[in-house]
């Protein structure tokens, strides 16, 4: 039993029979929470291999060894069925990108949707004050705003999937193991003698822990948008069955016949008239990008052009850019350096330093300008509208 101090309120804790939600759910125990753990039933797939294997997410092993840690540390567990929020929200969605040419990260529309929308609303009936995860994120309170920020372990930090979060939402919300590294997130799992200490991580998408995606895409799409593919002259060099089977910066199995002496990559996919376009690296350096669903997360998006760090993907790095807020919750996004495969599918986040400011999902790039902006040019002197793939604004209607 862990040693508590006096109780606090109740914490419900989303508990994958990891050990980082275990080790979350036992610090709010020693921190004097009555915690109740629960694991999310998401996915199943009783006649596929995976599954044969055990290895799919939500295991009967995973939930078991949840349940082990909540008698360790004297928790409730529960064990709550969310398959159809998870098939529509997540799987459908994860699906419908492909099919559309994009490349989505199922993570972002599983924390949006599921952990912090339909966990929370379940949090709520069992009257909890904090709901928790085992996101390597934390979380501060600065004059009255919350803020969210990068993990001390820059190697396992998750901010980059927790842009959507709201002032409502972080405020009754824990992450309580962003202040640790991972190495001491399994040293603490040790000394409470968790059975997990050792668990293995995941290491793949949880209802594709084999990595075979064409082989769980294929038999769910609802079409196959076949095409041509061209080089960067126009000349046709191959053909393909469906873009749901590439993803931007693509060079391996590639249905082309290449003569010239480098390597060619994926540098754009045309999801109307299922066309890809292959060229050389050079083609995937990009300076600009355009980003719909744009959540700033103080609430109040700026005014003018600020200066950020921006990651284009869950593991790069943050890149020096600039980011104005434009109408129809849009942004526009240029960085001082070319960056590499800029993704339609994948988020953009915003960082000041190590501060979270917002971020959205990426639509298409955008042509180099001539001349690049002064930071604090104001965006209110754009017209309404969206910025269309040629850097045109397209101007809505007048209401």
């Amino acid at each position: 039993m862990v040693e508590v101090q006096k109780k606090r309120g109740r914490a419900v804790v989303a508990m994958s029979g990891g050990v980082d939600s275990s080790v979350a759910a036992a610090l709010l125990a020693r921190e004097g929470y009555d915690v109740v753990g629960v694991t999310m039933r998401l996915f199943n797939a009783p006649n596929d291999k995976v599954a044969r294997l055990n290895k799919s997410c939500c295991s009967v092993e995973d939930v078991e060894d949840a349940r082990s840690v909540c008698r360790k540390i004297g928790a409730r567990h529960y064990f709550l069925n969310f398959e159809k929020e998870f098939q529509k929200h997540v799987v459908d969605y994860f699906v419908g990108e492909y099919e559309r040419g994009r490349t989505p990260h199922p993570c972002l529309a599983c924390n949006d949707r599921l952990k912090f929308e339909f966990l929370v609303r379940r949090a709520e009936l069992m009257d909890a004050d904090v709901v928790a995860t085992g996101h390597y994120a934390r979380i501060r309170q600065v004059d009255g705003r919350y803020r969210l920020l990068a993990g001390i372990d820059g190697l396992k930090d998750q901010s980059y999937v927790l842009y959507t979060l709201s002032q409502e939402q972080l405020a009754n919300l824990s992450f309580p193991i962003g202040d640790y590294s991972k190495n001491e997130i399994r040293t603490i799992a040790r000394d409470l003698d968790l059975s997990i200490a050792d668990k293995p991580d995941s290491q793949d998408i949880c209802f594709i822990p084999d990595g075979d995606y064409s082989r769980f895409i294929e038999p769910r799409l609802k079409r196959k948008l076949p095409g041509e593919i061209v080089d960067s002259d126009g000349t046709i060099v191959g053909e393909h069955d469906g873009i749901h089977g590439f993803t931007i910066g693509q060079r391996k199995r590639l249905p082309i016949v290449n003569n010239t002496t480098r390597p060619l990559y994926v540098t754009d996919i045309n999801s109307e008239s299922g066309r890809i376009t292959v060229g050389p690296a050079e083609k995937l350096m990009k300076t600009r990008l355009y980003a719909s669903g744009v959540n700033w997360l103080s609430g109040i998006p700026p005014i003018s052009w600020v200066n950020v760090g921006a990651r284009i993907r869950y593991n790069g790095g943050n890149a020096p850019a600039r980011v104005r807020a434009l109408p129809n919750n849009g942004a526009e996004i240029e960085f001082d350096d070319p960056v590499r495969a800029i993704t339609p599918g994948q988020a953009v986040v915003f960082y000041d330093g190590e501060i979270v400011i917002g971020g959205g999902l990426i639509e298409y790039s955008l042509p180099e300008r001539a001349v690049k902006p002064a930071t604090g040019s104001l965006v209110n002197e754009m017209p309404t509208g969206i910025l269309a793939p040629d850097g045109q604004v397209v101007v809505s209607p007048a209401r």
